[in-house]
C-alpha cells in the first residue's frame, strides 16, 4: 500500500483509539474486581444476591430466569423457590413490581435496569461503587458515594457492611480555593460482615452482573482461542503455498 493511502488509515485508526484511551485512563483509578465469570460457585452467589437485594428495585429485562438456571446449574425447582419472587414462569424475564411512577416519587428518579450495567460501566466500577458508601446526613437517603457523587441510591447493603464515614482531606485549590479530597473510609457501626467477607459479597454480586451482561462471554472467549489459532495455522500454510508458486518466478 502506499504510504499516501496508509496515512489516512493509520489517522482514523488514532481517532477510534482516543475514547477507548479515555476510558481506560477514567477507569484506572478503580481497584480491580477480581472477579471470575468462570467459577460457577460465585455465579451461584451472585444470583441469590441479586436476587434478594437488587431485585426489588433493580430489573434485568433482558435476562431470562431459565437462561440462568441452565447457564449456572440451578435446579428448576431450586430457582422457583429461591430466586423467582416476581413472575411464576421460568422463560420470563427477570422483572420488578416497583411502579415506576413510586420508584421516580421515592428516589427522584426510576433505578436503572441492570442487565448491561457491567458492559457499561466495568466490573471495576461496579465493585468500587457498592463499597463506597458513607454516612452524609445531608442526603435524604441519609448516604452518599464518593465513586458516584449524590447516588438517589440508598445504602441497601448497610446492614452487611456497616456505616462508613468518609474522611476528606482540605488543600489550597486554584485561586485560593479550598478544595476537598476524599483520603479514605472508616468504619463507625460494624456491619454483620467482616471487611473481608463483604468484600467477597460484591465480588459475588459483580461477577452475576457481568454474566447477565454476556451470557456467552466464556464460550465467545474459548471460541476466539480456537479461532485465532486456526488463521495462524492457516497463516503458515497459506505463506508456504505462496513461497512455493513464486520460488520459479523470482
Amino acid at each position: 500500500m502506499r504510504i499516501d493511502k496508509l496515512a489516512p488509515a493509520l489517522a482514523a485508526l488514532a481517532v477510534l483509539a482516543l475514547p477507548l484511551a479515555a476510558f481506560a485512563e477514567e477507569g484506572a483509578s478503580f481497584p480491580p474486581a477480581g472477579n471470575d465469570i468462570r467459577n460457577r460457585a460465585s455465579l451461584q452467589r451472585g444470583a441469590r444476591n441479586f436476587m434478594n437485594y437488587c431485585s426489588g428495585c433493580h430489573s434485568a429485562k433482558f435476562v431470562r430466569y431459565n437462561r440462568v438456571a441452565t447457564d449456572l446449574g440451578i435446579p428448576d425447582a431450586e430457582l422457583k423457590a429461591n430466586l423467582m419472587f416476581t413472575s411464576e414462569k421460568s422463560y420470563e424475564t427477570i422483572k420488578i413490581a416497583m411502579p415506576a411512577e413510586d420508584a421516580k416519587k421515592w428516589f427522584g428518579t426510576s433505578p436503572p435496569d441492570l442487565s448491561l450495567i457491567a458492559r457499561a460501566r466495568g466490573s471495576d466500577y461496579l465493585y468500587a461503587f457498592l463499597r463506597s458508601f458513607y454516612a452524609d446526613a445531608s442526603k435524604p437517603t441519609g448516604v452518599n458515594n464518593t465513586v458516584l457523587a449524590g447516588t438517589a441510591m440508598p445504602h441497601i447493603l448497610a446492614d452487611l457492611q456497616g456505616v462508613q464515614s468518609a474522611v476528606f482531606k482540605t488543600e489550597p485549590g486554584e485561586g485560593g480555593a479550598a478544595k476537598s479530597e476524599f483520603e479514605k473510609f472508616e468504619l463507625a457501626q460494624p456491619g454483620t460482615l467482616s471487611p473481608e467477607k463483604y468484600d467477597d459479597f460484591v465480588r459475588d454480586t459483580v461477577n452475576f452482573l457481568q454474566y447477565i451482561g454476556e451470557p456467552i462471554e466464556v464460550e465467545r472467549r474459548d471460541l476466539g482461542v480456537w479461532v485465532m489459532l486456526f488463521l495462524l495455522v492457516f497463516t503458515a500454510f497459506s505463506y508456504l503455498l505462496y513461497k512455493e508458486y513464486w520460488r520459479d518466478v523470482h
